[in-house]
């Protein structure tokens, strides 16, 4: 796994993922008790992005979580994500600019694989309307497509993309104009986890899990990894530090090399 840079993840960790993330939605259940623990919130709105071919009920656990946190929590409401579609691009555009008009404040996106490179876009488009963007296996550094396993499903509907996407889908070094958390896991069987890293700089950084990639969206992990970002007090960001007793459910995160100025962006299959 940590040795494969250029194809996709192992064949045992594909083909154990939908196993492996009912076993992340047990431990969602078996510490529900403890999410009393959670950072409570500032009330600020968020907008959750589901993954490829996902929709709203793939996120509700999450975003239960967070609006018992006390957020303002939408999810995308654009039925199944099956990419850049028309529906999608000017839906997601219209959907952040209601959020901020009707709170008046900057809106948190939170993106699960592919949403998650949406979300990046309307950051780097957006940005005085975006308050940071949180990503869970969000292969945005894609380079091959042989470094996921979805690629084929995402050409499936690629006659319905109204935009066309290269690789790589962001150059190495353009850190988005937000504060960017990547909440990946070294055992995710549909991209590979080095697509998913940001380039450690002020305001980006990346945290690692040992959830399976269709178990982002509810291992406690991440859960929590998601609750303490969106605690920050807007306007400051300070990096991720996981509490004592629960330092061994977060390994070591992969380093990368510093953030270089603000550039131009790219933007493909999750």
């Amino acid at each position: 796994m940590a040795g494969r840079t250029s194809s996709g993840p192992a064949l045992p960790l594909y083909l154990s993922e939908p196993g492996r993330a009912v076993a992340d939605y047990g431990l969602y259940l078996a510490t529900k008790p403890l999410a009393q623990r959670l950072p409570k919130g500032d009330g600020h709105p968020v907008l959750v992005l589901p993954g490829l071919l996902a929709d709203d009920v793939s996120t509700a656990a999450l975003r239960s979580t967070l609006r018992r946190l006390d957020y303002r929590v939408h999810g995308w409401g654009l039925g199944r994500n099956i990419g850049p579609t028309a529906l999608c691009v000017n839906g997601l555009r219209d959907k952040l600019d209601y959020l901020h008009g009707r709170y008046r404040r900057p809106v948190t996106i939170i993106g699960w694989s592919l949403g998650g490179i949406f979300a990046r876009d309307l950051a780097r488009t957006s940005p005085s309307r975006v308050r940071q963007v949180i990503t869970l296996g969000s292969p945005f550094r894609l380079t091959s497509y042989d470094q996921t396993r979805a690629a084929r499903v995402f050409d499936r509907y690629s006659h319905l993309h109204v935009e066309q996407r290269t690789l790589p889908l962001e150059p190495e070094g353009v850190p988005l104009p937000v504060p960017a958390t990547s909440i990946y896991s070294h055992y995710d069987g549909i991209v590979h986890w080095q697509a998913c890293l940001n380039t450690p700089g002020e305001r980006c950084e990346n945290i690692a899990v040992t959830a399976s990639h269709l178990g982002l969206g509810h291992h406690p992990a991440a859960l929590w990894a998601v609750a303490d970002r969106l605690a920050q007090p807007e306007g400051t960001w300070e990096p991720f530090q996981a509490p004592r007793f629960l330092r061994p459910a977060f390994p070591k995160p992969a380093q990368a090399s510093p953030c270089a100025p603000v550039g131009t962006m790219a933007g493909t299959a999750a």
